[in-house]
């Protein structure tokens, strides 16, 4: 056997970002039997099972009520809606997030005020929240990212000082816990995505909005089917927004799995922390208080586009999430703000990377994830995490 043989890496199979054929073969029998009822019943539109996913949801969320919607951009719109915020309101969100927080505020008709985040969670920065206050600011939008929540005590306070409305931007914190309690039932509504890889995900689009106050829940429910409370009496302009009873099906069928799949991701980021160590990337932090559900493993390097393009040539699912912040989109440019203006958050998107995670992966997956990780930071002598990228993590 010659030495070039020798020194070749070891096959082996390529491990996708997100693998959702796996997570269906270990519930297909529940699923086809759930969706079969629905199609044989023809209760295809606010049928019975959006009612009891939504009382089975607002449970888990430790919330009072829940109102299915089509996706988790309408739940985020509908419930800015709800509260009556609208054009010439202000709504506070976070710098580092999906462009779907702003655009469900714009679409709202208000303006998206942004604020830098946490150079530790990625989330949002209270103090920076405090000083974007103005006398427009009608809601603040906190973003649990990457399934971990949002410093939710101090935002709370800042709410509950200033007269604003506190809507968690939960998509993707399904089961995750702040001080003990649910997100979901930590401001005054929360908003849910149920996108086909999500930690709680349908077969296609969906969202929910939970809250505690019945008034309000009462008319996201006219909000999401024309602003009727009964068929034909349109109370104002609402919309079409309805949560398919078919994917409500399928996600009673899931939720039923959620807390076990969750603990999988806890497992899998402990081993990704363990097996990363001295690698030279930063891995993710979980504070004090938080019980995150590990929605992305987000780690950061340096050299994140060249060790991306190894691991994509490895056969690893490797993302960005988010490469271009939301102020220097062409679509926000109207918002005036310029390159420089959220320094964290622009340092990050040139640093972060999203690993595969999933309940479903195992550890000699994540290990070999790992062995390339090291192989290729360890390839150059002088790759070594910066003294900025260290500063972000402490």
């Amino acid at each position: 056997m010659s030495a070039q043989m020798l020194m070749q890496p070891k096959q082996q199979p390529p491990v996708p970002f997100v693998d959702l054929a796996a997570q269906y073969r270990t519930i297909a029998a529940e699923i086809n039997q759930a969706t079969s009822k629905v199609i044989e019943d023809t209760d295809f539109i606010l049928g019975r099972e959006v009612n009891l996913f939504e009382e089975e949801f607002a449970a888990f969320c430790e919330a009072g009520y829940a109102v299915g919607v089509d996706s988790g951009t309408s739940a985020l719109e509908l419930a800015l809606r709800a509260y009556d915020i609208g054009p010439g309101d202000e709504v506070i969100t976070a710098a580092n997030t999906f462009i779907a927080t702003a655009l469900a505020i714009s679409h709202a008709g208000a303006k998206p005020v942004l604020v830098d985040v946490d150079p530790l969670t990625h989330t949002i920065d209270v103090a920076g929240i405090a000083r974007a206050i103005t006398q427009h600011t009608k809601a603040i939008l906190p973003v649990h990212l990457y399934g971990h929540p949002a410093h939710m005590a101090p935002i709370r306070q800042l709410g509950a000082k200033s007269g604003i409305i506190v809507i968690e931007d939960a998509c993707q914190a399904h089961g995750a816990r702040y001080e003990g309690k649910r997100a979901g039932s930590l401001g005054d509504a929360a908003a849910f995505s149920f996108y086909p890889g999500k930690n709680l995900g349908a077969y296609g689009d969906g969202g929910m909005v939970v809250t505690h106050d019945r008034e309000v829940a009462e008319r996201l429910r006219m909000l999401r089917n024309y602003g009727q409370k009964e068929k034909y009496h349109h109370l104002f302009r609402g919309y079409n927004r309805r949560l398919d009873t078919l994917q409500a099906a399928i996600l009673r069928v899931k939720l039923k799995y959620l807390e076990r799949w969750n603990a999988a991701r806890r497992f899998n980021a402990k081993l990704y922390h363990d097996f990363l160590e001295g690698t030279g990337v930063v891995t993710p932090a979980e504070t004090p208080g938080v019980e995150s559900v590990w929605h992305l493993y987000v780690v950061l390097s340096e050299h994140r586009d060249t060790l991306r393009e190894r691991l994509v040539s490895r056969g690893i699912g490797a993302s960005i999430h988010y490469p271009i912040p939301i102020h220097l989109q062409p679509a926000y440019k109207d918002l005036g703000y310029k390159q420089g203006d959220f320094p964290v958050t622009e340092g990050l998107a040139s640093r972060i990377l999203s690993l595969p995670m999933f309940a479903e992966l195992t550890s000699e997956q994540v290990q070999f994830i790992a062995e390339t990780i090291r192989e290729f930071m360890s390839a150059d002598a002088n790759r070594q995490p910066s003294s900025k990228v260290l500063s972000q993590a402490r």
